[in-house]
């Protein structure tokens, strides 16, 4: 059976919130308070598998080749990061509302902020290559993680609330395998 298209409205919801994220990443902005995660989650809670993992990392690259690149495993980590935040959401999906949003939110920020301050004490000179090495990135980084939440919560607020606008004056724009805003009263 071949999957069915994935619908147009959707499709230009997605290319507008990916150059929201490729833009928020080039212009100015407060450390780490970027729409990177908050796409890779919406991708991962309504787009196809397929789609999924293509547009937020699509992005991210986009991005990087202005932005510039830097130790190949560090940016492999911040990658996978993404990646795991987009698995995140397809977990979301099954049974999505505004608690599973935010939890997915948040577990794809400490995911991140775990998998990329490893990456960096494991793969460059910045700290000690010992277990308080490691307690000393995770601690150096605390600053950055703090931005890191406010930035993912917020930019998942935006994408989130925004397509359940255009979802309600525009219900044919949801997708084809129907995930739909659940109430928080029906938690099994």
């Amino acid at each position: 059976m071949t999957p069915k298209p994935m619908n147009k409205k959707l499709i230009i919801v997605t290319i507008i919130f990916a150059a929201i994220t490729i833009a928020a990443r080039l212009l100015p902005h407060m450390p780490n308070v970027a729409p990177m995660a908050a796409l890779a989650l919406f991708a991962g809670v309504y787009l196809p598998r397929r789609w999924s993992i293509v547009v937020p990392i699509a992005a991210m690259l986009i991005s990087d080749l202005f932005i510039g690149f830097y130790e190949i495993q560090v940016v492999a980590a911040v990658y996978l990061g993404f990646a795991l935040t987009v698995m995140l959401g397809w977990q979301v999906a099954k049974k999505l509302n505004p608690l599973t949003a935010l939890g997915g939110s948040l577990s794809g920020s400490i995911i991140f902020f775990m998998l990329t301050n490893a990456a960096v004490w494991a793969f460059t000179q910045m700290y000690a290559p010992t277990a308080a090495g490691l307690m000393d990135s995770y601690v150096m980084a605390l600053p950055f993680f703090k931005f890191s939440l406010v930035g993912d919560l917020a930019w998942t607020t935006v994408f989130f609330g925004a397509y359940q606008v255009v979802l309600r004056y525009f219900p044919t724009a949801r997708f084809n395998h129907e995930v739909k805003l659940s109430p928080l009263s029906s938690r099994a």
